[in-house]
């Protein structure tokens, strides 16, 4: 069994016009969000061993946010491979995960990590997989259990989501 963890990017600031996309920023209220999943994930025992994190600037602020809130730091590798990424590149870079993680946090985008999330589960709480159906907002958190020995083994079908955890849920504004 595996733990896999999926969390967009927190609120992104859209205010500099020409910038280019894979250097925008967090805004104010995705700087705010950030540390409260972080928060949430310590104190519910989300604790990833390792970390994959787009190279975009946003989900790196995001990353350095959340890891402040964590009780231990997990390794972590910045990854091309998952900016703005289909499923497919996603399930490849979480496929390659160190075998000794047990539990992975991965920081990406959306539409990809949504598109994932939903390959991935099988089963779960119906009111959580109506709402990650329905929207993966920024900040926003998927926790998927996987039946699987090791990270290679991934595959469609194979997860049950455990929680689905946006920023709004636990007091800070989303989109």
């Amino acid at each position: 069994m595996r733990r896999l963890m999926l969390l967009r990017h927190a609120k992104s600031d859209w205010s500099l016009s020409g910038q280019a996309d894979h250097e925008r920023e967090l805004a104010p209220r995705g700087r705010a969000a950030a540390p409260l999943i972080g928060r949430y994930m310590a104190e519910h025992g989300m604790q990833p061993d390792h970390a994959i994190v787009s190279t975009a600037t946003r989900t790196r602020e995001t990353w350095q946010l959340v890891a402040d809130m964590l009780p231990r730091k997990p390794s972590v590798e910045f990854e091309d491979r998952i900016y703005e990424a289909s499923p497919r590149h996603i399930l490849t870079a979480i496929a390659d995960a160190p075998a000794a993680a047990r539990s992975l946090l991965v920081v990406g985008h959306n539409p990809g990590l949504q598109d994932t999330a939903n390959l991935l589960v099988e089963t779960g709480n119906k009111r959580m997989l109506g709402k990650l159906a329905e929207k993966f907002p920024t900040g926003a958190l998927a926790v998927i259990d996987l039946d699987i020995a090791d990270w290679a083994d991934i595959r469609p079908g194979c997860g049950r989501l455990e929680s689905f955890i946006t920023p709004r849920a636990i007091g800070a504004a989303s989109d």
